[in-house]
């Protein structure tokens, strides 16, 4: 028999609704499997479990007396640590905001709570979101469910793991560069990167502002849809939310008639294990089976994406992360002078990884340097998103492997950042387009998962989750 922390999203709705189980219940399922597995694993930075209880019993009393919120009543979910919930701690995985308390919700910790939805906890992550592997928190790295000596991915592996590892029955995340993407792939869950401005950030502590976007991590892309139906919309507090048609999944009989793209420069790209390969390959021709047609393409500038990210995020880091600075929120190294005192905490409260994108970005920023680096950057990014407008106009949907690897050991590559940097190959033009993608599991390589990534046009969140819901159906993941 399945253990109710077990259970899909939409799987626990329908026993919710029918009775079968209690919110409660299901609650305190998923705190049980927290307390069995968390101090091997450190998905949690915080759990709210007395705040837990209370909420699921209210989502009991509301279901009893046929007053239910939403579609998310009595689900118990996580959110990464850098998505404000009000009076509760949220450091974005750094000293430097250590004991910051949240004096309001982030819209989606909003939206969430207004659908009835259980928040467990916050989940940890490389600090300020600047990571691939979840190693670069300064409260510790997060290990892969399967195998401890692993990463998870990151930077939202505590979410990837706490869905992974039957903790919750979803979460948060935020992905900049693939830090939703990349993480599902490494950990074998379901991770969604909606378009940018689908899904309001207000509330998000910034990474980069024109590529951060909050998406869900589950088990399936059933229960995926289901979260993006509630989190996502236009928020008056953020200005880069679009006045777009809502999304509401849609499941069609087959993929007939869906024309799937192959992009040659990432089929043919050196540094992807083969495993990697042959698996995602297998995915295409179960698509394929499925009625979609699959073709080759060719996407102009893609591979100079990764250099663009890197060119982008730190500039858009060092203007962000200027606020911490001992002063206003968290840690103060108190010091003779102002200059001083800012310099003591940055030292003390930010790590190697976050200082050295600060320096990248000011760098790049500074006079003399930003027309070669920030402006030609910006140039590109043009050309890339003109690429996939092209693209798209011969394809519905557009697949790649969603990293290049599955999950490394544990201090494999934490001193060697650009071999770190690489595991993003495939996601950051997704980010530096605005597009929506989703990784779905595909297969295991000795025990480690391996992630199909779907790309589709600008807010057809539609069309990628139908085409992973077909592909796990092929597959009988569900």
């Amino acid at each position: 028999m399945m253990l109710l922390n077990e259970l899909t999203i939409a799987e626990a709705r329908r026993l919710l609704d029918s009775g079968e189980i209690t919110a409660r219940a299901l609650t305190q399922a998923c705190l049980d499997q927290i307390r069995s597995l968390d101090g091997a694993l450190h998905a949690f930075l915080e759990v709210y479990e007395e705040d837990a209880l209370q909420e699921a019993d209210r989502s009991d009393a509301r279901r009893q007396a046929g007053q239910m919120a939403g579609v998310l009543d009595g689900i118990p979910l996580a959110i990464k640590d850098n998505m404000l919930s009000q009076g509760k701690a949220c450091t974005s995985g750094s000293k430097i905001l250590q004991g910051h308390v949240s004096a309001y919700d982030s819209t989606v910790v909003a939206k969430l709570k207004a659908a009835g939805a259980v928040i467990l906890g916050r989940t940890n992550m490389d600090e300020f979101a600047m990571g691939s592997s979840t190693e670069r928190s300064a409260y510790g790295p997060t290990r892969h469910p399967r195998d401890p000596e692993r990463v998870p991915g990151g930077s939202s592996g505590g979410s990837a793991v706490a869905v992974a590892a039957n903790m919750c029955l979803g979460a948060l995340g935020s992905d900049t560069g693939g830090s939703i993407r990349q993480p599902a792939a490494f950990c074998g869950v379901v991770g969604l990167k909606p378009t940018y401005g689908r899904v309001s950030r207000y509330g998000l502590m910034a990474m980069a502002s024109s590529l951060d976007q909050i998406g869900p991590m589950t088990k399936t892309a059933e229960d995926a849809a289901m979260i993006l139906h509630v989190i996502q919309g236009q928020d008056a507090n953020d200005q880069t939310t679009g006045e777009v048609e809502l999304f509401n999944p849609k499941w069609t009989e087959s993929l007939k008639g869906v024309r799937i793209g192959l992009p040659k420069q990432a089929w043919g790209m050196d540094g992807v294990q083969e495993a990697v390969r042959d698996a995602t390959l297998d995915a295409v021709n179960q698509l394929k089976n499925k009625g979609a047609e699959i073709v080759e393409i060719d996407l102009p500038y893609a591979d100079e994406a990764l250099a663009v990210y890197y060119v982008l995020m730190p500039c858009e880091v060092s203007a962000n992360l200027s606020r911490f600075d001992g002063m206003r929120y968290g840690l103060r190294q108190q010091a003779p002078s102002l200059f001083e005192t800012y310099a003591a905490s940055r030292a003390q409260g930010l790590g190697d990884e976050v200082m050295r994108r600060i320096l990248l970005g000011t760098f790049a920023l500074s006079s003399g340097y930003i027309d070669a680096y920030y402006v030609q950057a910006k140039k590109v990014q043009t050309l890339i998103r003109r690429g996939y407008e092209e693209a798209f106009k011969s394809v519905d949907l557009i697949v790649t492997p969603t990293a290049p690897t599955t999950a490394f050991k544990l201090g494999e590559k934490t001193n060697d950042p650009l071999a770190m940097y690489l595991e993003d190959i495939f996601t950051v033009s997704i980010n530096v387009a605005g597009l929506p993608a989703v990784s779905v599991p595909c297969d295991n390589n000795g025990g480690m998962p391996v992630g199909l990534q779907i790309i589709g046009p600008w807010f057809d969140e539609k069309s990628v989750l139908n085409a992973a819901r077909h592909y796990e159906l092929a597959a009988q993941k569900i």
